[in-house]
């Protein structure tokens, strides 16, 4: 069977709240981006970087990545992605049978964790996939900022929340661990091409605007999330500290 020809894209803004200039920021020599880009491309044989920032697309030129220029309007690293894939598929003049999104700020992203995803890809009727965690820790259970996931029996998200799913009624909080295996979100996707030009069409739903989660947007319209387990631990920057604090575990 020809393998499937699957394209990662890696989302980049300049602009940050939190942390302006991220993608630039220098992580053992390298700047953040091109750290991120060799991970991927050890699981992608095509990866290219998606920005809407001339410095970053300099950077990415710079160290003989693949890039290409984006709108500076996008609400979601999705949105960016369709974009960015109408664009390659041009430059590449190809198909893609589907699309990794590769987050920008996880310079020790695992190769096996993309290559995990793009493989839910070998199954046709596979629409969306993403990876999920063991929680280990009630502090991860019961912090809002990493979403849990409840995963049908084969296999598939039911729903995700910023509150602990599902609820143990008749249980101390303190024992929920103990009693119940539970997912953290590992937030890096994959979308059948042609349902991702769908689902960036969908408009905001009830579901969405409570929890702040576009992934809700997609199952409150219907459509399936494939989900693979991993235990490998993601290292996301949102802030600089986040960065020093990364550095002082010796990754590099």
């Amino acid at each position: 069977m020809t393998k499937k020809k699957i394209l990662g894209i890696i989302p980049a803004r300049f602009a940050s709240t939190r942390f302006p200039g991220k993608p630039l920021a220098i992580i053992g020599g390298k700047p953040m981006i091109q750290r991120v880009y060799e991970q991927a491309c050890q699981a992608l044989d095509d990866v290219y970087i998606a920005t809407d920032d001339d410095r970053i697309e300099l950077a990415v030129q710079k160290f003989g990545g693949k890039v290409v220029m984006t709108s500076v309007d996008h609400q979601s690293g999705t949105d960016r992605c369709a974009e960015a894939l109408t664009k390659i598929k041009e430059i590449e003049q190809r198909e893609f049978h589907a699309v990794i999104n590769i987050q920008g700020d996880e310079p020790f992203i695992s190769p096996k964790q993309i290559a995990s995803v793009a493989d839910c890809f070998d199954d046709e009727t596979t629409q969306l996939a993403t990876l999920v965690k063991p929680v280990t820790s009630s502090d991860d259970l019961f912090n809002p900022n990493k979403p849990k996931v409840v995963l049908s029996n084969d296999k598939r998200a039911l729903y995700f929340s910023r509150s602990p799913i599902p609820y143990l009624r008749g249980e101390e909080e303190s024992q929920w661990m103990e009693k119940h295996k539970y997912f953290n979100h590992v937030g890096l996707y994959g979308y059948r091409t042609d349902v991702l030009f769908e689902i960036t069409q969908l408009a905001i739903g009830q579901l969405e605007s409570a929890e702040s989660l576009e992934q809700l947007r997609w199952l409150e319209n219907g459509y399936s999330i494939r989900v693979e387990q991993t235990t490998e631990e993601s290292h996301g920057i949102d802030t600089p500290d986040d960065l020093d604090n990364l550095l002082k575990l010796g990754l590099i």
